[in-house]
């Protein structure tokens, strides 16, 4: 089915009775139908609609999808994308290669190399960093999950061995008991119960979040939201009852933006919301070019209890 890989198509579940789904086309669309005849979606960008209602909340908007679309496309994450790439090959028993992608390596004796069939990327967004984790995995499929229908028109059309589906990740996710190898979760709510229910019992959840110091040349000067100092207290709360943390690694890059792009880093994130466009414009246009700016994320492994 456009838009759905098989082998990703094949892990979905209908979220309103938990029954497998299967390609339903009709004359007027196409759509996934379980046996009990509940039927969902599949829009012309290829995203299907999972939500099982009206959602309580539609993600980010348009405006901010393309400002993350164009900051993300100039590659200033990309040594975010390149870790999780990293990582997901390392947790898979693996080793990287250069750059983003990662080539495979014989297992050691006695091991074995567990690719993932299927990684899941929950509150992906775009899904620029589920398809460098792709790219360095060339046996598995992916899965972007999200709550926002402009960001899912672009994680569609992200890696050609990706789906996406429209959800609240807050839910029960349309997905099957132990479907995931790996799970994704970048600057996005996490749902633990969950996340363990979908995840193998040998599977790896990947977590990054904001470190203390991400972007704090410009929280002050912009007035924008500041990283809180619980962050790590309470990521731990919500994923230790269905988790055992594992090891956490900290990345930090140093952009050189234009005035420009600053203006587009805050317009993708969540200081979109709290910010005034007058106020903002004018404390932008005081910044010297090429503006510095310290990107620095936490990147922590979790494990099924």
């Amino acid at each position: 089915m456009a838009g759905v890989p098989p082998e990703t198509l094949r892990h979905l579940r209908c979220p309103i009775c938990g029954q497998p789904l299967a390609p339903a086309p009709t004359a007027a669309t196409t759509a996934l139908r379980c046996p009990a005849g509940h039927s969902f979606d599949v829009a012309r960008q290829g995203y299907v609609n999972l939500t099982a209602g009206r959602a309580p909340h539609s993600g980010d908007t348009p405006a901010m999808v393309a400002a993350r679309e164009a900051f993300l496309g100039a590659g200033h994450y990309d040594f975010i994308s390149a870790a999780l790439a990293a990582r997901a090959v390392a947790a898979a028993g693996g080793t990287t290669g250069t750059g983003a992608a990662a080539q495979r390596q014989a297992p050691g004796p006695g091991g074995s190399t567990t690719y993932p069939d299927l990684v899941v990327d929950a509150g992906a967004g775009t899904g620029r960093h589920l398809a460098a984790v792709l790219d360095a995995l060339p046996t598995a499929t992916g899965l972007a999950l999200d709550a926002s229908k402009p960001a899912l028109r672009r994680a569609a059309r992200a890696h050609p061995r990706a789906g996406a589906a429209l959800c609240d990740t807050w839910r029960r996710l349309p997905l099957a008991d132990g479907a995931a190898g790996l799970l994704l979760n970048v600057f996005a709510p996490r749902n633990g119960a969950e996340f363990r229910r979908v995840l193998r019992p040998d599977g790896t959840l990947l977590v990054v979040t904001p470190a203390a110091d991400h972007l704090h040349e410009l929280v002050d000067l912009l007035g924008l939201l500041r990283v809180d100092p619980a962050k790590e207290e309470r990521v731990a709360g919500s994923l230790t009852p269905h988790f055992t943390p594992g090891d956490v690694t900290e990345r930090r890059h140093t952009l050189r933006l234009t005035r420009a792009e600053v203006r587009t880093l805050v317009e993708m994130g969540p200081s979109a919301w709290h910010t005034d466009a007058d106020r903002l414009d004018g404390r932008i246009g005081t910044l010297v070019e090429p503006v510095p700016v310290t990107a620095a994320v936490r990147i922590a492994a979790y494990h099924p209890r």
